[in-house]
């Protein structure tokens, strides 16, 4: 038993074991997305590239050459100004690989990161931006919730009542909808930018919803928010189904509750352009429905 236990052979080479153990270590390589964060982290004495073609060129050459060697790879979205807070804070010196490596690990753990999986560059970088949105979204939110503190009346943490009417009006949502492949968009108001939430679920025969555990939290966490904080926002909920026209419904959030919209209002703002105002073409193939009520309890929305 010991000796089918113990791999390692007198006949394997240390250089062999190293390079087995290698392949179960993940890596992480902080990427520059933009000319404007590549040139910041040029004014570096140690960052070796100058040029933000040849620079996207080496990364996507060393990512295809770790997937080659069986290693598993993420990208991290490499922000100059947190990199340099991250200096400030932690004391180190900001032109040193090393110091560069830190943060890069610092941001896999907790910031926007996606897994190399053998896609081109400008198909990973849409990707990894849209991470980063989505967590700058889901990390505003939860801090508009905590912030709410406890209602000065009942004394009852307003965030989490929020929090568990947003869960209960998703419910709600998925059930309406009924069976069919739902993609869910809910938008908030916050000082300075519209932030969105998207949501795909479906929901079998049975009437039982299936959905991301992730995207479901984050969804909730803004809904809540724009609940709570009785902001004008709204969702969008579109339904598709085989060999049916896709339906669209829609509601605005009114006093902290979720109020259906009329098939016209529906139209008009999917058909809209949100920065011109400009009309915009329906599809062809979809219906534009009214919203259907949605109940919202437990909980109370007026602190």
């Amino acid at each position: 038993m010991e000796n089918a236990r113990n791999h390692s052979s007198p006949h394997r080479s240390t250089r062999s074991m190293r390079r087995d153990l290698r392949r179960e270590v993940p890596g992480t390589v902080g990427l520059l997305v933009d000319e404007e964060d590549f040139a910041a982290m040029a004014g570096y004495r140690t960052f070796t590239f100058d040029d933000h073609t040849v620079y996207l060129q080496q990364v996507d050459a060393l990512l295809t050459a770790l997937a080659s060697e069986g290693l598993h790879t993420s990208v991290a979205l490499f922000d100059p100004e947190e990199f340099a807070e991250f200096c400030t804070t932690t004391g180190l010196d900001p032109d040193r690989p090393e110091t560069r490596a830190r943060f890069t690990a610092e941001v896999a753990a907790h910031g926007a990161c996606v897994p190399y999986t053998g896609q081109p560059l400008d198909s990973l970088v849409p990707l990894l931006v849209d991470e980063a949105v989505r967590k700058a979204t889901w990390d505003c939110a939860s801090l508009l919730l905590a912030d709410l503190g406890n209602c000065a009346e009942c004394g009852q943490d307003i965030g989490r009542e929020a929090f568990e009417r947003a869960s209960h009006a998703l419910v709600g949502l998925l059930q309406g909808a009924g069976p069919g492949a739902h993609h869910l968009v809910c938008s908030v108001p916050a000082d300075e930018e519209q932030l969105l939430a998207v949501l795909h679920a479906a929901v079998d025969e049975h009437g039982v919803p299936e959905l991301d555990e992730e995207e479901g939290a984050e969804f909730v966490t803004l809904l809540a928010a724009g609940m709570a904080l009785e902001r004008h926002g709204g969702v969008v909920l579109r339904t598709t189904r085989a060999g049916e026209p896709d339906r669209v419904h829609g509601w605005r959030l009114d006093h902290g509750d979720l109020a259906a919209l009329t098939s016209g209002e529906v139209f008009n703002a999917y058909c809209t352009d949100a920065e011109t105002g400009e009309p915009v073409a329906p599809e062809s193939g979809v219906d534009y429905c009214a919203g259907y009520p949605v109940m919202n309890t437990p909980g109370s929305p007026h602190h």
